[in-house]
């Protein structure tokens, strides 16, 4: 009886040691995942990112094209491919490109070492990296790591979580959180090629009067159909924040909104139909950082925001905004009036 009961503990012993040899710790996964993603030379994805901060979901497909070191292109477009812009960094600089309005702008910026997104990977992996908070699990056939996120949207949206397939240790999935962990933006990710280097001649800007564009460089004209001119307002849920003006004027024949906000916090807005630029792309300095909106790329400065979204040019400054309250505010422009 006691020879069984020692045979019988031994192989639960022996079980349980396997098991435990065959889990991966957080530390393991990490070290795998900084190999993959970070070390690698190169990468190319496809994404699906959904918005449901407004009353609708918006839904953007992306593209992403990494090299190393400082190589990047990405490309975002809604569902119908219609609205479509990029952000580009090359030898030059960073760029934000809007091929349907001719229009490219040039920023002196550290983007995206500053500012992670959810779909450029080996941000994720630094996410990871520098929060010593971060959890992790296995669920089902992934790996699941939630961390702080340390985008330019950190304090609404302050967490994160990362699914990694076990097999192929590439993302399926990022999910990011607001402070009562409910999901506000998700990013699928439909196609990850790790190894896949672009040269430097295709992430090139070109700057054609014709706007055309040889293989490979960013394209930076298209058509578009005139927009009516349509006001927008901010949905944010602000106590004691009233519309205390609103100014309708014509400058040269074109249509301009001022929105004037007050109450704790105080701001100003300007729109109009945004001008399509003549046949030349040159690119134009822009002060401050390029930021993803999720309906938009904005230009960011200490005091002011600007944008061009659903045909329209808009302008949003504040001195007792935070640029984080100010990338809120134009996050959530609609064509509803704020109640």
């Amino acid at each position: 009886m006691k020879s069984r009961l020692a045979k019988w503990l031994f192989a639960l012993t022996m079980i349980l040691l396997l098991s435990a040899c065959g889990a991966q710790s957080k530390e393991d996964v990490l070290k795998k995942l900084s190999s993959k993603w970070i070390d690698t030379k190169g990468y190319e994805l496809t994404a699906e990112m959904s918005i449901m901060t407004g009353q609708e979901p918006k839904v953007y497909q992306v593209e992403v094209w990494h090299t190393k070191p400082d190589f990047y292109r990405v490309k975002v477009s809604d569902t119908n491919d219609e609205n479509t812009q990029m952000i580009v960094r090359n030898k030059e600089g960073v760029f934000v490109v809007t091929p349907a309005l001719n229009k490219t702008y040039k920023f002196q910026s550290k983007w995206p070492s500053e500012n992670s997104q959810a779909y450029l990977i080996a941000s994720l992996a630094q996410d990871i990296k520098k929060d010593k908070t971060s959890t992790f699990k296995e669920e089902g056939g992934k790996y699941v790591f939630e961390t702080k996120t340390s985008n330019n949207h950190k304090n609404m949206l302050p967490v994160q979580r990362i699914y990694i397939d076990k097999k192929t240790l590439l993302p399926t999935q990022v999910s990011i959180l607001n402070e009562n962990k409910e999901e506000q933006i998700r990013v699928t990710f439909k196609q990850v090629t790790i190894g896949k280097v672009h040269a430097p001649g295709e992430f090139q800007i070109e700057q054609s009067p014709t706007g055309q564009t040889d293989k490979g460089t960013v394209e930076a004209s298209a058509e578009i159909d005139n927009p009516a001119f349509e006001t927008h307002y901010p949905m944010v849920q602000w106590d004691q924040l009233h519309l205390l003006d609103e100014k309708v004027l014509n400058v040269e024949g074109e249509k301009r909104v001022i929105l004037t906000y007050s109450g704790d916090k105080q701001f100003t807005i300007i729109q109009q139909l945004s001008q399509k630029n003549s046949s030349t792309t040159i690119p134009v300095f822009a002060p401050g950082d390029p930021v993803d909106l999720g309906v938009a790329i904005g230009a960011v400065t200490d005091q002011s925001i600007s944008w061009e979204q659903d045909g329209m040019s808009f302008f949003l400054a504040s001195s007792s905004l935070t640029k984080e309250e100010m990338i809120e505010v134009a996050s959530s422009m609609s064509v509803s009036e704020l109640k």
